[in-house]
């Protein structure tokens, strides 16, 4: 328990201090408390024996108070534990976005967005839970049973032992009452992985609406609620006997000790009702005392999974991570492979891969999905960390280069580009913060944005995503060739970058393209083969290796894989649809 404290106070120095403050203003709420019960005591002396009657009035009195200021005491203590709690969750949900903001591309493909957003929000919400509440309470529920068993000896030993055969019996039930631990870890993690499928079933929802499809098709969630409900369901049986045990032997208390109580107590009644009034009294307090030690255990359980995912999510996102060097310039623009092998998770995509490619050469990587272009591509941008081998650009491994001098001379344009809630202008000048208006307008002309701007009253300044603006797939992919003219990188990567132009747009991004290209180092990654003929070198790719390499005509005249792709791709372009059959 000390152990997960220590590491859960580690994310808020600033306020560790007050976690000690609050367990030692438990400490004392919880002594003034039990003391007033001992005055209490007192007052049923008076009560019913009629000693020190005078003192009623002012053992009432000071019962009163002292329940108060144990109380006030109490609430200040929380109060300070809900001030770190809820720093603690700001900060990790702060760390987790700070992670992801650096984390690497494989940390996003082992990690779907919604098992991230459940382990941050949900564990984050835990640990507040665990440090809120379960400062004060821990120090209350442990110190409470000490302080009432002295207090129970002291009223008179009978009390005393009765107390402490209670207290053995709770223990025992409450043991038991915390379930079987393998449930509960069970029951966590179907728990966790139900959130995480819910979410991504919610983002789903307009497919779900479009085809007609139930939640049995979505099977991963459909599992994910029956593991759920399995395990709860268990978990709960588990607990279910010891808990009746329990309440039974509470509520049953008083028949108990009247069956057990000594023919010689008889003799003093007045006596054997008090002791008898205390016991369930202070029985009452170690019931409540006992639960909240169960609670406090479950809660335990809980915060240490939260604080061990949390942690484990923050791990992986600092893994894989590229190292960056200081070298800021290149001495050219060469790229070269020397024996890379790279895999996500498993198997390998690329294994032991070599080639070179020469600097202000356009190159295609041509070959069938999952063959290994969009891998390479992200390699040489930096996306990855390799498994084994090395990538240089100008001679050096990328690892030499500092990561401002990787994002300023490669530029990534992906097939489906991201576009801001913001303006057309802005949206552009992010590539470049220092570039003028000029600038900015030029980039827009040389990426075929002019018409895109004559369509709006307000050109530039139009801000994407607002009522009555839409751009079509051809229009945003000008817009972010707009961006990358800017950049003016001399590495150039399109990844499928004109798959999915309307015919209307095509022209201009060819335009758009050209610009962009020029005297740049090109990598060009396609299934429009008919884009890619007039490219320096073609690259055919085939299960992570090279296994074709040359010019259009080269590979034409080889008969190869390459020439059987152009092949296909011109018949499928023959397509006609005709009284519902192709042809």
């Amino acid at each position: 328990m000390f152990k997960v404290y220590k590491k859960l106070l580690k994310y808020v120095p600033e306020k560790k201090y007050l976690a000690y403050v609050s367990i030692l203003l438990t400490i004392a709420s919880t002594a003034i408390t039990v003391v007033s019960y001992y005055y209490v005591n007192a007052f049923l002396n008076g009560l019913i024996r009629k000693e020190n009657v005078d003192q009623l009035h002012t053992y009432g009195l000071l019962i009163a108070t002292l329940l108060a200021i144990g109380a006030i005491l109490y609430f200040i203590a929380v109060l300070l534990c809900h001030i770190i709690g809820f720093r603690l969750e700001t900060n990790l949900r702060k760390r987790g976005i700070d992670g992801l903001t650096r984390a690497s591309f494989r940390f996003f493909d082992l990690y779907s967005s919604g098992k991230i957003r459940k382990i941050i929000d949900d564990n984050a919400a835990q640990t507040h839970q665990m440090v809120a509440h379960l400062i004060p309470d821990n120090a209350g529920a442990i110190l409470t049973p000490i302080f009432v068993l002295i207090l129970g000896f002291l009223i008179h030993v009978p009390v005393g032992v009765v107390l402490v055969v209670f207290t053995i019996i709770a223990i025992i039930c409450l043991k038991r009452m915390a379930g079987e631990q393998v449930f509960l870890e069970y029951y966590q993690k179907s728990l966790e992985t139900l959130s995480s499928e819910t979410v991504e079933y919610v983002r789903g929802i307009q497919v779900i609406k479009i085809f007609g499809v139930d939640v049995v098709s979505f099977k991963a969630l459909y599992q994910a609620i029956h593991e759920y409900s399995k395990y709860a369901y268990e978990y709960s049986k588990s607990c279910k006997k010891p808990y009746l045990i329990y309440q039974w032997f509470f509520s049953g208390l008083i028949v108990i000790l009247i069956c057990l109580v000594p023919i010689t107590m008889l003799e003093n009644p007045q006596l054997l009702v008090i002791d008898f009034i205390m016991i369930l009294f202070l029985s009452g307090v170690l019931f409540h005392s006992f639960m909240k030690v169960m609670h406090v255990f479950t809660y335990a359980f809980q915060g240490v999974s939260a604080v061990d995912k949390l942690e484990e999510l923050f791990h992986a996102m600092q893994s894989d991570q590229l190292v960056f060097g200081n070298k800021e310039t290149f001495d050219n623009f060469d790229i070269e492979f020397e024996n890379v092998s790279f895999a996500y998770t498993e198997p390998m995509i690329l294994n032991n891969l070599s080639f070179k490619l020469e600097q202000n050469k356009t190159y295609a990587l041509v070959g069938s999905s999952g063959s290994g272009k969009s891998t390479i591509a992200k390699l040489i941008s930096g996306f990855y960390k390799v498994n084994h081998g090395t990538i240089k650009i100008g001679g050096e491994a990328i690892e030499q280069y500092s990561e401002e001098c990787l994002v300023n001379n490669i530029a990534f344009v992906f097939q489906n580009p991201k576009l801001f809630h913001a303006s057309i202008y802005d949206n552009v000048k992010i590539a470049k913060a220092t570039a003028t208006k000029e600038d900015v307008l030029n980039a827009l002309y040389l990426a075929g944005c002019t018409s895109i701007l004559d369509k709006f009253e307000h050109r530039e300044h139009t801000i994407i995503g607002s009522k009555g603006v839409y751009l079509s797939g051809g229009e945003k992919q000008r817009i972010a060739i707009a961006r990358a003219i800017l950049k003016d990188a001399s590495i150039v990567i399109l990844d499928e970058a004109s798959a999915s132009v309307d015919p209307e747009n095509e022209h201009e991004l060819q335009i758009a393209f050209s610009n962009l290209m020029k005297e740049k180092t090109v990598i060009m990654i396609a299934h429009r083969l008919t884009s890619i003929r007039n490219v320096d070198e073609i690259l055919v790719i085939e299960n992570g290796k090279i296994i074709e390499r040359g010019s259009d005509e080269e590979l034409m005249h080889k008969q190869g894989k390459y020439s059987k792709f152009q092949k296909l791709y011109a018949k499928a372009n023959d397509w006609r649809v005709a009284h519902g059959e192709f042809y």
